[in-house]
């Protein structure tokens, strides 16, 4: 829970939601050139550790979030993610993506 308060989209919902939230998501360690696990519905993810590279070269760091899983690990990389539906139960949809 304290790893998603340090992601901005996620740092001001309510500790009760972010640990509704925390609880619901999914961790994933990735090794350098490894890409997520293919999802067969929408999710969000946050970068937790190490660094990734995205859709045009966008380097996404710890705290930084994506949807498109379309994403490789550069470093070793630890990420979070769950589905659409239960981020926007929960968090009421916000997004800055």
């Amino acid at each position: 829970m304290h790893e998603l308060a340090r992601i901005e989209l996620l740092a001001g919902l309510p500790g009760e939601v972010l640990g509704k939230l925390a609880a619901r998501m999914e961790r994933e360690t990735l090794t350098p050139g490894a890409s997520p696990e293919p999802a067969e519905e929408p999710r969000l993810y946050v970068v937790l550790s190490g660094m990734l590279r995205g859709a045009g070269g966008r380097v996404l760091r710890p705290g930084d979030h994506f949807d498109d899983a379309a994403v490789r690990a550069m470093t070793a990389a630890t990420i979070a993610s769950c589905d659409r539906p239960t981020y926007e139960e929960l968090a009421g949809g916000r997004s800055d993506s």
